[in-house]
């Protein structure tokens, strides 16, 4: 539908009543300017967790029906309340949950899928001048069962209106003013980016910026669907993230991430046989455990070591695979280091200038930082540095490539 935009409000957005009437304003000043709006709103900020800390009282490991239905509760009273707030302001509003809308999904509890949306009751509306106020986070199986889409999952669902209501713009309020070149909070010389294109954005949310849900950003990459980070706390212009690179050319590097969260398993002395990496991961993968960096070194002595990074919460998990695993291979040692951190450095511009990685350990290099453990892809660098280093490297990394200028 043309004129037509989605706001999606997180959880700080909606903290209290006085933060509803401000998200209304915002709603109301949209709607002032000339365009439709249909909203789309997460809990109350740490309403979710509230919620999480419930169920675990009472099942260690909830029940996935249950603990889908418990969980996504707060999306419906944040729909509700705002609402509220838009009808004290003399405009038409309905609130909606997935169920009502026909927001399906696939059966994965607590990582579904989106696969279809019934957009009917919602452009009804729109042309009846109704303001729709949709629950984020969550949908609804063949079943009839709630289901919902993952931590950050409302982005995914504004993201995933936005394209079948043909919408032009979504817009996704959040209690930062847009993508920075790096985290403020880590340096203070951080750069907010106007514009940035969709592959640098899903490195960056990939490699840890928390600014965007990961599969919102593919959903709005596959359908081409431009996106916008604002502040509901500022009227700062935000950041556009857009297929578009031009204006881009010239920036060698758009951001740094860092991430504090990983661990670092070590299998030393494994036979260095064909298919030993296979044999290694394979289980890892079946348990559900992603897998980040990867090394294995050259054998020697027919014996190799296999290093790869897991995410903390996973690794107890995965070095119990691992001890499990090491006396059907014929041997090895198991190490587990959890004091790491990842840094990487994203930019499209790696496409067309060579001598980043030359750089990025150069700078490293000259403020002792070790490098542990080196990735890379067309447009990212990333490498495992000692945790206590990790700020050290994202100061260095972000003067090294200029990114406050």
């Amino acid at each position: 539908m043309n004129n037509l935009i989605v706001q999606k409000y997180g959880g700080t957005s909606v903290a209290n009543t006085e933060r509803f009437q401000a998200v209304a304003d915002l709603v109301v000043s949209s709607i002032n300017s000339g365009v439709n709006v249909v909203v789309v709103v997460s809990a109350m900020a740490g309403e979710t967790q509230r919620l999480i800390n419930l169920a675990k009282e009472l099942q260690e490991t909830p029940d996935p029906r249950e603990y889908d239905a418990l969980v996504s509760s707060g999306e419906q009273v944040s729909a509700a309340l705002l609402a509220l707030a838009l009808k004290e302001r003399n405009f038409l509003s309905k609130s909606y949950t997935a169920h009502q809308l026909g927001l399906k999904t696939d059966n994965s509890h607590g990582k579904a899928r989106i696969s279809s949306i019934d957009t009917d009751t919602l452009k009804k509306d729109i042309d009846s001048g109704i303001v729709p106020v949709v629950t984020g986070f969550q949908g609804v199986n063949a079943s009839g069962d709630i289901t919902t889409l993952g931590r950050g999952g409302s982005d995914t669902t504004a993201v995933a209106l936005a394209v079948a209501l043909k919408a032009d713009e979504c817009q996704i309020f959040t209690d930062v003013d847009g993508v920075y070149t790096t985290d403020p909070n880590v340096y203070k010389k951080a750069k907010k980016i106007e514009k940035i294109c969709f592959e640098e954005m899903l490195e960056l949310s990939s490699l840890g910026a928390k600014v965007l849900q990961i599969r919102s950003v593919e959903f709005a990459s596959k359908y081409e669907m431009p996106v916008r980070v604002l502040s509901s706390f500022s009227s700062t212009g935000g950041t556009l993230i857009t297929n578009e690179e031009s204006g881009l050319e010239s920036a060698v590097i758009s951001g740094i991430t860092c991430t504090d969260d990983d661990s670092k398993l070590i299998l030393r002395n494994v036979p260095d046989t064909p298919g030993i990496a296979a044999k290694i991961l394979s289980p890892i993968s079946k348990a559900g455990i992603d897998i980040d960096v990867i090394v294995q070194n050259v054998g020697s002595d027919k014996l190799t070591d296999f290093t790869f990074t897991v995410k903390n919460e996973h690794s107890n998990k995965a070095a119990k695979i691992l001890n499990d695993l090491v006396k059907t291979l014929g041997g090895g040692e198991i190490e587990l280091v959890k004091d790491i951190s990842k840094v990487s450095v994203v930019g499209v511009g790696m496409k067309s200038h060579a001598g980043v990685a030359a750089r990025m350990f150069k700078a490293l290099a000259e403020k002792q930082i070790n490098i542990d453990m080196i990735s890379t892809s067309e447009i990212k660098i990333s490498v495992v540095v000692s945790k206590d280093k990790s700020k050290a490297a994202v100061t260095a990394l972000h003067d090294e490539f200029e990114l406050d200028k």
